[in-house]
């Protein structure tokens, strides 16, 4: 086996440095390009990545560089490979039963009745992958060669490259039980049919010339997954003993980051593999294990979840550390760097300081070479750049803004984190005169091409405020008009003013800066520029108090007022980490409870404050949940604590397993809690009904991530379903979420069918209590 290079890294983003993949990809399912052009810009871009790693300095020839590609997401790219679609999509294959780019996109984003995969939370990242679903029935066969066509090109090209594809017992541990499963039964049992494909791809790739593979198996440091750690110890040890004994393959790499390995390390030592990557960021040095003779242990000390530049002595230091485990080590980063942007070189309208205190993609790569000669020459030869790193620290310890004594001097007593009792707020907010199943919408509404070029030209100066603001009243007006038409009964402005529900607050907040190019991927196309939040963090002036009061001018119905809460504001941006998340939250919320008295000043009954991360952040392990779910509530009850018994609070989240955090959802104490549920066709309402949840719940009726338009009959059927488990005064009728990515005819032709959904079941239920 060919030894493993010096230095690496576990992915790199993959939309492009100018979102190119993004543009292409949407232009192909707008039918603009076809499939040919949309292939060859792949390529190019494919290309020029490998060639930007290799300037550099990740070897060319060494297996540094990874094939970690996605047209849309890494866990689909996975199922598609092995074959792992759902039936409704069987006839989609081609006539030698591969899976093609058109189907692959199908079953990303649904077709007609054919509804898309479900969606969820990649372990504690804001990245979203797509939930395969598999059961008895479904049948494994290498259905893609994409992955080994990617190490050919790169061949051709001159380069050994590294594919990355996620492995077997992470693939089935995050898979769903699919709809002609039978009742319990858990997809990790079909392991062992599994991996003869796996088997089958290994060998292919070595045909191909790939001399290593990287298995990316992050479910093995999860405690939050249905199998238990036992359970995926034990299938990793199967599933390597039949890979490693393959008798044509690459060297195999197992990549288990987000967490600390703990007791599956040893498993992996034993394991018939090369290489094991360990996250020394989130995770610490393994203690020894036997059968790590002759293996190489890949040190994740460059942290791929945020762009701080960090401290490369520390970092070094655990590198010595590891090799004392008597294995190889290689230096590398902690996750895929898909989570961080591409190249902080690239703004350059962030303040110089702040930018020396930065590392986005490319700077990681620059810092794992650093690291790779210093285990290849020894500390010495990279004294400068370590002694460069920790002044670099130390400045930004010190600079000003950093601690703000205003902020950390305000008092706060237990009862700013509590309202009245719910049943005095119920009693208080009939006053609202809302009807039974009220209707509303989650908040944003579709931001147009002429919204987006009005606010490129605002931005470059090329019109004055008051022409942009007209051009804001007007759509304002026009969604409430909208609304108004359609029958909706409490009404949102629409959020034509906000590029994005964080980096809107970080805009109007202080301790925050914002990027031009800092896009990273959220989900498929879809990419998101998280705001860096550097310093303590206060509200000079309301933010969104004037949109709100003008929008609810307009109309004699309930305008919401939109709120992005502290604990969503936390993990969609890169956040400060030298000193405990709790006391960020809590600035964020003091900042946000003023906000919510000047909007009640301003006559808004009722504000949303979303939390859409809130399961997001959730540790990995078990032992440190309870102490996260205690600051992320408390800074939700901090924020909305000083709210009048008469002003409903409400609250949404998205796209996560919610039976998971279900008390902490009710500890919040929202008045009103919107969820994701129409891609998971409602499962969540048995989760609601089990723990009593007494407060309003809002199940989604609509999935916005899916071009679909929803029939009436399927919005009917949900609501019944919900009905059926849920006592009729708490529900409420809402989309999963906001509407931001959809287009106004389908906006408009789902709103509709819900209405009319919602009125036939208004005519036939009655109101439990």
């Amino acid at each position: 086996m060919t030894a493993f290079p010096e230095g690496t890294i576990l992915g790199y983003p993959r939309i492009g440095r100018r979102r190119e993949l993004k543009k292409a990809v949407e232009a192909f399912w707008a039918g603009r390009i076809d499939e040919e052009e949309l292939e060859r810009t792949a390529r190019e871009l494919r290309a020029s990545t490998r060639e930007r790693l290799a300037e550099l300095g990740l070897g060319r020839k060494d297996s540094a560089i990874p094939e970690s590609f996605s047209y849309y997401d890494q866990v689909l790219d996975a199922a598609v490979t092995v074959g792992a679609i759902p039936t409704r999509f069987e006839d989609l294959r081609g006539a030698d039963g591969t899976v093609g780019l058109p189907a692959y996109f199908t079953i990303a984003r649904g077709e007609g009745d054919r509804a898309p995969l479900e969606m969820t939370k990649w372990f504690d990242s804001n990245y979203h992958y797509l939930v395969p679903e598999i059961g008895p029935e479904t049948v494994f066969s290498l259905s893609s060669d994409r992955l080994v066509r990617q190490v050919s090109e790169a061949a051709e090209a001159g380069l050994v490259t590294r594919p990355v594809i996620v492995g077997p017992v992470t693939l089935l541990a995050l898979a769903k039980a699919s709809d002609d499963a039978p009742q319990g039964f858990d997809p990790l049992s079909r392991l062992d049919d599994l991996l003869p494909v796996y088997v089958e791809l290994l060998a292919r790739l070595r045909a191909e010339g790939a001399e290593w593979v990287q298995l990316d198996e992050p479910a093995l440091v999860s405690e939050s997954l249905p199998a238990s750690v036992a359970q995926l110890s034990d299938a990793a040890a199967r599933a390597l003993d039949v890979l490693g004994r393959a008798q044509e393959r690459p060297a195999i790499l197992v990549a288990a980051p987000y967490a600390d390995l703990g007791e599956v390390f040893p498993v992996l030592a034993a394991a018939p593999i090369e290489a094991i990557a360990v996250d020394l960021v989130r995770g610490g040095v393994p203690a020894p294990a036997e059968g790590l003779e002759g293996k190489t242990l890949v040190g994740g000390v460059v942290d791929g979840h945020n762009i701080w530049r960090g401290d490369l002595s520390h970092a070094f230091d655990r590198l010595e550390a590891l090799r004392a485990l008597g294995a190889a080590v290689s230096a590398s980063t902690s996750t895929s760097l898909l989570h961080v942007p591409h190249d902080v070189t690239d703004e350059s309208g962030l303040d110089e300081r702040l930018v020396s205190w930065l590392a986005f993609a490319d700077q990681k790569v620059q810092q794992v070479g650093v690291l790779a000669r210093g285990l290849s020459v020894g500390r010495a030869s990279i004294a400068a750049e370590l002694d460069a790193s920790s002044a670099a620290l130390a400045d930004r310890l010190a600079a000003p803004g950093v601690r703000d004594g205003a902020v950390r001097d305000r008092a706060l007593s237990t009862a700013d984190f509590s309202r009245v009792g719910y049943e005095e707020r119920e009693t208080a907010q009939e006053a609202l005169g809302l009807p039974v199943l009220p209707l509303t919408t989650i908040g944003s509404f579709p931001q147009t091409g002429d919204i987006r070029r009005a606010r490129a030209r605002f931005t470059r100066g090329e019109i004055p405020a008051e022409d942009y603001d007209d051009f804001l009243r007007r759509e304002v007006a026009s969604v409430v008009s909208l609304q108004e038409d359609l029958g909706l009964d409490v009404l949102v402005h629409g959020e034509p003013e906000r590029n994005d529900m964080v980096q809107y607050f970080a805009e109007n907040l202080d301790g925050f800066a914002v990027t031009e190019h800092g896009w990273v991927q959220s989900y498929g196309s879809r990419a998101t520029r998280p705001s860096i939040l550097w310093g303590d963090v206060s509200r000079p002036a309301a933010i969104t108090v004037g949109w709100s009061a003008y929008a609810q001018s307009l109309t004699s119905k309930h305008l919401k007022g939109m709120l992005t809460g502290p604990v969503t504001i936390l993990a969609w941006s890169f956040v400060r980490d030298d000193q405990p998340l709790g006391e960020t939250a809590n600035q964020v919320a003091l900042a946000l409870r003023d906000e919510i008295a000047d909007l009640e000043a301003a006559g808004i009954a009722i504000i949303q404050v979303d939390e859409p991360a809130l399961r997001e952040l959730l540790p990995l392990k078990k032992a440190d949940q309870p102490a996260y779910l205690r600051w992320s509530v408390d800074s939700f009850r901090l924020a909305t604590g000083g709210a009048a018994a008469g002003t409903q609070v409400h609250t949404h989240l998205c796209y996560s397993e919610f039976g998971v955090v279900i008390d902490a959802i009710r500890a919040l104490d929202a008045d009103v809690t919107s969820i994701e549920a129409a891609r998971s066709r409602m499962e969540v309402v048995a989760d609601i009904a089990e723990v009593g949840f007494d407060h309003g719940i809002g199940p989604g009726v609509y999935d916005i991530h899916s071009p679909r338009v929803p029939t009436v009959e399927e919005v009917e059927s949900l609501l019944r379903r919900a009905v059926e488990e849920i006592p009729t005064r708490q529900l409420w009728v809402n989309p999963d979420c906001g509407l931001k990515t959809r287009g106004y005819d389908e906006t408009t032709a789902s709103l509709r069918n819900i209405v009319e959904a919602t009125r036939r079941v208004r005519e036939d239920v009655s109101v439990r209590v």
